[in-house]
């Protein structure tokens, strides 16, 4: 029961930092402030009431247009309230009996937060801003740091130094490595198409998800972004407008970066009981 109120508390949770989300993506790209002025329309500037302003429920009030002028409330705004909601409970809930669910649930809730954030950032302005990815490395290697030692505290091994430097060292590797995968992928398209295809950003993502998930985690991640990626690619391709021009479709551009988001989102929640799945099935 406890676990049940629990998962639910942190979905109520999440729809209140969504809301705050859409906030942050509304005004980041503008070079607003996320604090001044209060909630309000983007189109005719009406200050949002109090019940204008309940996530999710106030779009579905409002049937997603403005009170006062009518403008569209696009899909983003309740898309990314009910994602970071639906995460974070689910994050709590596969916490709940591991063996710092604390520490484990709450660093996963800012993970997810943050891959929400890239997704839709990416997704609306091709942007994924150092303001997150950075602080973002830095922050899934110290949460990191803390779980292992909390482990080899609980194991009885915190005496072990060497050990830890070691651990850390290949934690640094992984996260380096990720970074790298995404760097030469983008010199041979340079070198193939001669123009930019992945940005340096896309490199800073995987990190981040190298220092969150280990290099495992962000390989998988990778995987299923390129799959999600290539099939929105084949979608794009069958639509007639694309398909008038080569030069059109060659064009083209795909956030691969939000891909990445689901997929870092995929593995997290699940990747280990999929990894465990493929080396069964490959006989390792």
């Amino acid at each position: 029961m406890i676990r049940i109120l629990a998962t639910i508390f942190a979905a109520l949770l999440g729809l209140a930092f969504g809301s705050f989300l859409n906030v942050c993506l509304s005004r980041w790209p503008e070079g607003e402030s996320v604090v001044q002025p209060g909630s309000h329309c983007r189109h005719c500037g009406h200050s949002l009431s109090w019940w204008e302003n309940v996530p999710l429920v106030s779009w579905l009030m409002l049937r997603g247009r403005c009170r006062m002028c009518h403008a569209t409330i696009g899909w983003r705004y309740p898309l990314v309230e009910l994602a970071v909601a639906a995460l974070w409970a689910e994050v709590l809930w596969q916490s709940w009996k591991t063996l710092f669910p604390l520490e484990s649930s709450a660093g996963m809730m800012i993970f997810m937060w943050m891959l929400v954030a890239l997704a839709a950032l990416d997704a609306e302005h091709f942007w994924l801003p150092n303001a997150i990815t950075l602080p973002g490395i830095g922050l899934g290697f110290l949460w990191w740091l803390i779980l292992a030692e909390q482990a080899r505290w609980a194991a009885h091994e915190s005496a072990q130094v060497f050990e830890a430097l070691k651990q850390s060292g290949e934690r640094l590797l992984a996260i380096a490595g990720a970074a790298a995968v995404i760097v030469v992928i983008r010199w041979v398209y340079w070198l193939v198409r001669r123009r930019e295809g992945i940005g340096l950003g896309d490199a800073k993502l995987m990190a981040l998800l190298a220092a969150w998930l280990g290099l495992p985690g962000a390989l998988l991640a990778l995987a299923i972004g390129a799959i999600l990626g290539s099939v929105a690619a084949l979608a794009m391709l069958a639509l007639p407008g694309l398909r008038r021009g080569s030069a059109s479709w060659a064009a083209t551009m795909l956030p691969l970066g939000t891909f990445l988001c689901i997929g870092g989102i995929v593995s997290s929640l699940w990747g280990q009981a999929m990894i465990a799945a493929y080396l069964r099935w490959a006989g390792i």
